[in-house]
């Protein structure tokens, strides 16, 4: 019995998520923890919290490395976007923090880390609406003269990259197909870094087949997040289905597997796709043996999540 509610019945209960209770109260059950943004005395990164739009609660941590302060020339500019199904977890979580750290120092980029609104509250596209949003807000920085210093002194806006993992890496896709569709004045969108990334589609792949019970659970958390959705092949899960796939705007991709992960093969799955379609920009895959979904997120001083934090750094670093 929940003590903390009158009205303890549980109308959707989605281990380890949340419980929607039938009095309409959201219980999350992971993702809550915040830290507040600090200079790191291990990666020397110093972070910040920005609002992006007050009215519609979107909001941002910018970091920047400190190393060299003030950087001798701009730096390449990350946008990152979180996991979490859509449902749960923000940038300002101990593992997203703690990551985006490493990543910023790694790579010596300067990041801003997304907070878009969630799912079941704002069901998705909201969460990519928020995303388009908050990458309209860093493009204002563009000409050097946006609401935040950071941006305005330090980003180079002709080396962009998105990169997110899991429902965060399904956004970066988002983003990357409508830069690519829409077009996007002064910003240059280099690479798109996919860790993990959240797909799926209605006919089952090799591993998902083999798992079905929990291939089940992913398309009934898909439509959980996204009420309106058509189903499982709705673009917006299956770049399959995308008629835009094509035109993602960047010329390079980066997308990270794990070889105990049920969305795995989904991530070989968009290399094909990508190769099959008019994109003429180069993709790789890279594969973390014997490790499963965003690992490197709960468990980041393991040797395997030092190689894929690498990995990452590497590509952004690539010229």
């Amino acid at each position: 019995m929940d003590s903390t509610s009158t009205d303890s019945e549980v109308a959707y209960d989605i281990p380890p998520i949340l419980k929607v209770y039938k009095n309409g109260r959201i219980e999350r059950l992971a993702g809550v923890e915040v830290v507040p943004p600090s200079l790191d005395p291990e990666t020397n990164v110093e972070s910040k919290d920005v609002v992006i739009s007050e009215k519609d609660d979107i909001s941002a941590r910018l970091y920047i490395p400190k190393t060299t302060y003030p950087p001798p020339q701009k730096l390449p500019l990350l946008l990152y976007f979180h996991g979490g199904a859509f449902l749960i977890g923000t940038p300002f979580s101990p593992n997203s923090h703690n990551y985006l750290n490493n990543v910023v120092s790694k790579a010596n980029v300067v990041a801003v880390s997304v907070h878009y609104r969630r799912a079941p509250e704002h069901p998705v596209p909201v969460a990519h609406q928020d995303s388009w949003l908050a990458l309209k807000w860093v493009a204002s920085h563009a000409a050097g003269n946006g609401p935040d210093g950071w941006l305005n002194s330090h980003a180079d806006f002709a080396k962009v990259f998105f990169a997110g993992d899991s429902a965060g890496a399904n956004i970066a896709n988002y983003l990357g197909i409508r830069v690519g569709t829409e077009g996007f004045p002064g910003v240059r969108v280099e690479g798109i870094a996919l860790v993990h990334p959240y797909f799926w589609g209605t006919e089952l792949l090799e591993c998902e087949a083999k798992r079905a019970e929990h291939a089940a659970k992913v398309h009934d958390l898909w439509r959980f997040s996204c009420p309106t959705t058509t189903g499982s092949d709705d673009p917006i899960i299956n770049p399959d289905k995308d008629p835009n796939l094509g035109k993602l705007g960047c010329g390079r991709v980066l997308v990270c597997v794990a070889e105990k992960d049920l969305l795995k093969d989904r991530g070989w799955y968009y290399k094909e796709l990508l190769r099959k379609s008019a994109w003429p920009g180069v993709v790789e895959v890279v594969e973390t043996k014997d490790e499963d979904h965003v690992f490197h997120m709960f468990n980041p001083n393991c040797e395997n999540a030092k190689v894929l934090l690498n990995q990452v750094a590497s590509f952004i670093k690539q010229r």
